[in-house]
């Protein structure tokens, strides 16, 4: 007997209308018939031959092309016996042992880093990320990155308005003079004044786009990743909120700086005050399988949720809002992508949101 055995590294996720097929290895994501799902969940109970003869001449035919192509695409392989026990199935565990992983800034000066330094570095955050509403200098650059020389912090990404000193010096300053600055994104900027070198230690995108917090949460095929850790976390978690905390600009603490609830403002809480509130964790573990049209979506593990803008319209027993994210356009039982911001059942809650035409197009 001949038995199909999926890669322990392969992710099969059923959609209403449609499959995903995840390779975890290389991290790339592919939509498939829903006969495939069910042929691959026969092939895990049954041999081959046993699955092949439940089937006409005709069908044989189109069950073994199937079977052709898994192992073309390197889905799976073939034993001779029911070793399946021995290719146990990766686990979806996830394991991260911080405290909180990510803080998100909407700055305005940087004194308030200053106010936050301790607490990161006592929480241990590995990752900040800064959006500035305005130009940030090439000093202030540079001081964002001296504050944390010695901290746990990893990394720091950064949106910045775009302004005409940005040349390949000020960006050649900034390569020489930082270490932990991995990612910046200039935005309002109408044309590329350069384009960037691939020797530089950090990534830098210029984008017309005005960015504003009100653009995030938005879901899009561009954003989707088929990440190990990112879907690990996904399956367990919230896939925007968990470990994650914010400041908005006025130094509210948040859960995103675009949610409304606060628990504390940085000038009278610290981060780890505000981590101990009662409901701060309240949605680290709504995970996509929880969320309304999302859990019948197949790209629901490589998705991020946004629980800052949703439509409004279901809450569980714990009073969390578990309504499908406002900006996403997909309709998981028709298989078709829409314009989010002109489909007439979600005005009600753009207009909650106060989401101008300039903002929803955003």
């Amino acid at each position: 007997m001949n038995y199909f055995n999926v890669f322990s590294n392969i992710m099969i996720t059923k959609g209403i209308t449609r499959v995903l097929i995840s390779d975890l290895q290389r991290n790339v994501s592919e939509l498939y018939p829903l006969e495939l799902h069910d042929l691959i969940e026969e092939l895990k109970a049954c041999s081959i031959e046993d699955v092949l003869s439940n089937y006409d001449e005709e069908s044989k035919t189109i069950v073994q092309d199937y079977l052709d192509f898994l192992l073309e695409k390197e889905f799976g392989f073939i034993t001779q016996d029911d070793w399946d026990k021995n290719f146990p199935p990766l686990s979806y565990e996830y394991q991260d042992y911080n405290i909180l992983s990510n803080i998100f800034i909407e700055l305005d000066t940087i004194d308030v880093l200053q106010t936050l330094q301790q607490s990161i570095e006592n929480l241990e955050i590995k990752h900040m990320v800064i959006y500035c509403q305005r130009a940030l200098l090439l000093e202030e650059f540079m001081e964002i990155d001296r504050m944390f020389a010695r901290s746990p912090l990893e990394g720091i990404e950064i949106f910045s308005q775009f302004h005409e000193t940005i040349d390949n010096d000020f960006i050649h300053a900034l390569d020489k003079n930082t270490a932990r600055i991995y990612n910046l994104v200039f935005y309002s900027c109408e044309k590329a004044p350069f384009r960037a070198k691939n020797s530089l230690r950090f990534t830098v995108t210029f984008t017309g786009e005005s960015l504003k917090i009100s653009s995030c949460g938005k879901v899009n095929l561009d954003y989707f990743s088929t990440n190990l850790p990112k879907v690990l976390e996904a399956v367990n978690h919230n896939s925007c909120l968990h470990k994650k905390i914010g400041i908005d600009v006025h130094g509210n603490i948040k859960n995103c700086p675009a949610m409304l609830q606060s628990y504390g403002n940085v000038k009278n809480t610290t981060l780890e005050q505000a981590l101990n509130h009662k409901d701060f964790k309240k949605y680290w573990n709504v995970t996509k399988d929880d969320i309304k049209v999302c859990k019948d979506c197949e790209f629901r593990y490589i998705c991020t949720d946004c629980r800052a803008y949703t439509e409004r319209t279901d809450t569980d027993h714990d009073g969390r809002d578990i309504s499908k994210p406002l900006k996403c356009g997909y309709d998981p039982y028709t298989g078709i992508w829409e314009d989010w911001s002109t489909h007439p059942l979600k005005k009600k809650a753009m207009d909650h949101y106060a989401l101008s035409d300039k903002t929803k197009a955003s």
